[in-house]
C-alpha cells in the first residue's frame, strides 16, 4: 500500500480534548477523514469536545484506540510515555494502526514499547499557539508542522500535515528536544517582551497599549523573519 493510499480516508480517534486535539481533529475531518471518538477528561474538556466535535462520541482511551485506524495523542509530553506503556501492557493496539502524538519534545521513539504490536509511529507538532477555538484553523493554514518518523512513514506524516493546511518540516528524531527548546524560548521571549512593553505604556497612562505594541512587534517580527530567510538563502539552505 502506498503512502497516499495509507493516508487516504481514515477513521481517526483523538486522545486529549485540550486546546490542540479537537482543532486537529476538525482539520482532518475537513480533509474527509472520519472521526471515531474522542477522549476528554474534566468538564471543560468535555464541553470543548461537544462544542467543536458535535456528534463525535466521548469514549475512554481503550475504546478510542479500538475503533480507530489512526490514533492522535494530543496530551502533554510528560504524560505520553506512561499512557503508551499502559496501552501496551493491556494489549490495546491494533496491527498496522497509525499512532501520532503532538508533543514537541518527543520523536517517534516514544512509541517504542508499542512497536512489537505492529503500530506505525509518527510525531507531528504544529508550530502555533493554540487557543482551543475554531480560530486556530486559520492559524494552521500557512503554518508549519514538524514531522518525525521512520523514513518509510514520513510521506504519510507529510501528507497529513498538508491536509491540515500546513507545511510539513522534517525534524530528525535526535533533534526533537532542541527543536522544542527553540520554540519554547521564542514563545516565552515574545510574551515577555509584549507584557513588559504594554505594562510600561499603561503606567504612562496611554490608552490601548496593546495596539501600539502589537503593531510594532508584528512589524519587527516580520522584518526579523525576512532577515532570517535571507541568511538561510545565502547559506544555500
Amino acid at each position: 500500500m502506498s503512502a497516499a493510499e495509507r493516508a487516504g480516508r481514515l477513521g481517526i480517534g483523538v486522545v486529549g480534548a485540550g486546546r490542540v486535539g479537537p482543532i486537529l481533529a476538525l482539520a482532518l475531518a475537513g480533509a474527509g477523514h472520519a472521526l471515531t471518538g474522542v477522549h476528554a477528561v474534566g468538564a471543560e474538556s468535555r464541553e470543548r469536545a461537544e462544542s467543536l466535535l458535535p456528534g463525535v462520541p466521548v469514549l475512554d482511551v481503550p475504546e478510542v484506540v479500538r475503533r480507530s485506524e489512526l490514533v492522535l495523542f494530543a496530551v502533554p509530553g510528560s504524560e505520553l510515555p506512561g499512557l503508551i506503556h499502559g496501552l501496551t501492557e493491556t494489549g490495546a493496539w491494533q496491527l498496522g494502526q497509525l499512532v501520532i502524538h503532538t508533543a514537541p519534545e518527543h520523536g517517534h521513539g516514544v512509541f517504542a514499547p508499542a512497536l512489537a504490536a505492529g503500530v506505525i509511529p509518527l510525531a507531528l507538532h504544529p508550530a502555533i499557539p493554540f487557543t482551543g477555538t475554531s480560530l486556530d484553523l486559520a492559524r494552521l493554514a500557512g503554518s508549519t508542522i514538524a514531522v518525525t518518523g521512520p523514513a518509510p512513514v514520513l510521506p504519510i506524516g507529510q501528507a497529513l500535515a498538508v491536509e491540515m493546511g500546513a507545511e510539513p518540516v522534517v525534524v530528525a528524531e535526535d533533534d526533537r528536544p532542541a527543536y522544542a527548546d527553540a520554540l519554547s524560548a521564542a514563545g516565552e521571549l515574545s510574551r515577555a517582551v509584549v507584557r513588559q512593553a504594554t505594562e510600561a505604556l499603561r503606567d504612562l497612562g496611554i490608552a490601548h497599549p496593546d495596539r501600539i505594541v502589537g503593531g510594532l512587534v508584528r512589524a519587527a517580527v516580520e522584518e526579523g523573519l525576512r532577515a532570517a530567510a535571507g541568511l538561510a538563502a545565502d547559506d544555500g539552505s
